[in-house]
């Protein structure tokens, strides 16, 4: 059997950031392996060429494993950071160093199965879709605190955001190449990755699937912390134009037309029914810490809102981007003629 893709085959890299992943690490490449097995015996027009091991300067002995690992598999590739920098900046790392045309983000534990890589790129070239995120269908945690914690966290985000896709964020999701690798380019320290992956595309479908986490549900210890959350709430924002800024330019804006429109209201009572106004000089003084509380609340909205779209420019968010969809032919009709089977 030939280790080498066939003519014209769509390439896949497998990114994986690896910080504590010893005792998950050699069956996930054996799932890898399988897989890729697989598709060559069925000679299909997609290969898995390569699959990026980060080593996020792990707390185990997931370094040393990598590197041997990558001496029994060739299209394993061994990186290694110089320090923690934490799981968004080492996936950011294995994406820039990937080179094929559909690049799947996962994690270490298991978590993320990868005979569901088939599954994503069938969701992908069937929708001509950019990205496909794995969606949880169950409970992934088997805890309802923690499971609900990361519901309402994402909830809250998108409240803020005002990103109808980030309820669908996950690390495990595939991502057509030359977005992925023009998202990562232009991330930066405080930057969220699956924002500046909408800011290149908006073909974005959900794809559910059974994800356990295994190592929570056995240890009872997750990868998050408080404090990591919110690390990724904070970059969520900073990547992202604020709804609370338009909010607050709006009520700034709607409690200036209040106090003219009071204003005038109140002149007509003056003028027509001046014993009605029983204290002098209350109106007046509530009408203009309105009108100009107001007018400060909406210029310094405004002023906000084009200071982010300053920050969202340099940070590389793009005027236009192009892409090449027509790769997804062979691949979709290859198969719609090898359906899953059913479970």
């Amino acid at each position: 059997m030939s280790d080498s893709p066939q003519p014209q085959s769509t390439t896949i890299s497998v990114v994986v950031p690896v910080y504590c992943g010893s005792d998950y690490l050699e069956a996930l490449v054996e799932a890898l392996d399988s897989l890729r097995r697989e598709w060559q015996a069925q000679e299909a027009p997609f290969f898995l060429a390569e699959a990026i091991f980060v080593d996020d300067a792990a707390i185990d002995q997931s370094g040393p494993l990598i590197d041997r690992l990558a001496g029994q598999h060739p299209w394993i590739v061994p990186l290694h950071l110089s320090r923690n920098f934490g799981q968004h900046p080492a996936t950011i790392v294995g994406i820039l160093h990937s080179s094929g045309d559909w690049v799947v983000t996962m994690d270490e534990d298991l978590q993320h199965r990868p005979e569901i890589i088939k599954r994503l790129l069938r969701k992908a070239v069937t929708e001509h879709s950019d990205i496909v995120y794995a969606k949880p269908a169950s409970a992934v945690h088997e805890a309802a605190i923690r499971d609900w914690t990361s519901r309402s966290f994402k909830r809250l985000m998108q409240w803020l955001t005002d990103n109808p896709n980030l309820p669908d964020f996950n690390s495990f999701r595939l991502i057509r190449g030359p977005v992925a690798r023009a998202a990562a380019s232009v991330c930066s320290h405080d930057t969220y990755l699956d924002i500046t992956l909408g800011w290149f595309t908006q073909n974005i479908s959900v794809l559910r699937a059974e994800m356990k986490d295994e190592r929570y549900i056995r240890t009872k210890r997750s990868g998050y912390s408080l404090k990591s959350l919110l690390s990724h709430g904070w970059r969520m924002i900073f990547s992202s134009q604020i709804k609370l800024l338009r909010i607050g330019s709006v009520l700034g804006l709607s409690a200036m037309v209040f106090s003219v429109l009071a204003a005038v209201y109140f002149l007509v009572i003056r003028i027509f029914f001046p014993l009605d106004i029983a204290v002098q000089g209350w109106t007046s003084l509530f009408l203009a810490i309105t009108f100009f509380g107001g007018l400060s609340a909406f210029m310094l909205g405004i002023a906000l809102q084009y200071l982010s779209s300053m920050i969202l420019k340099v940070h590389g968010k793009p005027t236009f981007f192009t892409i090449d969809r027509s790769g997804d032919v062979p691949a979709a009709q290859w198969l719609e003629q090898h359906p899953d089977p059913q479970p």
